[in-house]
């Protein structure tokens, strides 16, 4: 069946948001035996086994007599590293195996929710937690540099432990997106909430098979054949629809949706638009949908200017991901016709 994603701009309240915090579905069952490190680089291992060890035993309030027990500090554990290495499978981890009250979210999401509810509001509703795992920890203006140190400010001193992951280290937060020199105090800030625990090596979703190549319009229409419920739209009317629908709602947008078939990629010459379909592609990846598209060349997605400026590793994680879930759908073709 399908769906007329254009029809969707689903309103998210603030309850909805936090009752929603979870591993999404490719996300949902991965733990610390299941994730491989790569032999080659230790670090995959060593950054494994400290968040093994955290979560199993994290720091725990100091009882005091007669008087309510005194927090300890929350942790802070800053997941660095190149897109591909198995950061989200190590945070997904974390959450899966600590015990306590937890949040797994993209940091797209916490602003989000900070926005909605206002700071203090924030804070009330997240102090309860004993662990944030945040996703793809990003500073891209003042405002949102504001925002997340007051938050972890005030946060983590009341007992609650984060996690993080991200492509840039704490210190070069903001380089290149706006004067991060004239918020230099309050990125180091952040910055000292974290212990870095930096993971080396390649993209594993590459595997040496360089950038994936789009299909043909005809490999859409037999792959819609086949699937269930899903979307078929052009890449511009998505592009145009996203503008209209916070990324913190795309997740929300794309319930009960198997597939997405996009036709007609073509360059984005528009970086807000360009980084609202990076936005899009995350969700669709964490969601495990299938996916597939037509047009251009992946390397002709992204102007060169956008590919290597300030943010270079957001559009690579993204052709990154596209190559592999386009590589499923090929696959997926090659099945049918052999079938057939």
């Amino acid at each position: 069946m399908r769906i007329d994603l254009l029809s969707r701009n689903p309103q998210v309240t603030p309850e909805q948001m936090l009752e929603g915090f979870k591993p999404t579905a490719r996300f949902g069952a991965v733990s610390f035996d299941n994730y491989h490190p790569n032999g080659d680089y230790p670090s995959q291992a060593q950054t494994r086994d400290t968040l093994r060890e955290f979560t199993s035993n994290p720091p725990q309030p100091v009882k005091r007599l007669f008087r309510k027990p005194k927090p300890v500090e929350g942790l802070g554990f800053y997941l660095d590293g190149g897109f591909g290495v198995g950061k989200t499978h190590l945070l997904a981890a974390s959450w899966h195996a600590f015990d306590g009250k937890k949040a797994f979210l993209s940091y797209q999401e916490l602003l989000y929710t900070i926005g909605m509810l206002g700071m203090h509001r924030a804070i009330a509703a997240f102090q309860g937690y004993d662990l944030l795992c945040i996703d793809e920890f990003e500073l891209d203006d003042p405002g949102n540099t504001h925002m997340t140190s007051t938050f972890l400010g005030q946060l983590m001193p009341l007992g609650t432990h984060v996690i993080t992951t991200s492509n840039t280290q704490p210190e070069h937060l903001g380089q290149g997106r706006f004067n991060a020199e004239d918020f230099k105090r309050q990125i180091q800030a952040i910055a000292e909430h974290f212990a870095v625990l930096s993971i080396d090596g390649p993209d594993y979703r590459q595997r040496g098979a360089g950038v994936g190549k789009p299909l043909r319009k005809s490999d859409l229409t037999a792959l819609e054949a086949q699937a269930g419920t899903h979307v078929r739209l052009t890449a511009s009317e998505l592009n145009l629809h996203l503008t209209r629908v916070h990324p913190a709602r795309f997740s929300r947008m794309l319930e009960g949706i198997e597939m997405v078939l996009l036709d007609d990629l073509v360059c984005m010459s528009d970086q807000n638009i360009a980084l609202r379909f990076v936005h899009f592609i995350d969700k669709v990846y964490d969601l495990n949908l299938n996916f597939a598209a037509s047009g251009e060349a992946l390397e002709q997605l992204f102007p060169a200017t956008y590919r290597y400026g300030a943010y270079a590793k957001k559009y690579s994680r993204c052709l990154s991901r596209l190559t592999e879930m386009l590589s499923i759908s090929a696959k997926t073709l090659d099945q049918l016709s052999s079938v057939g």
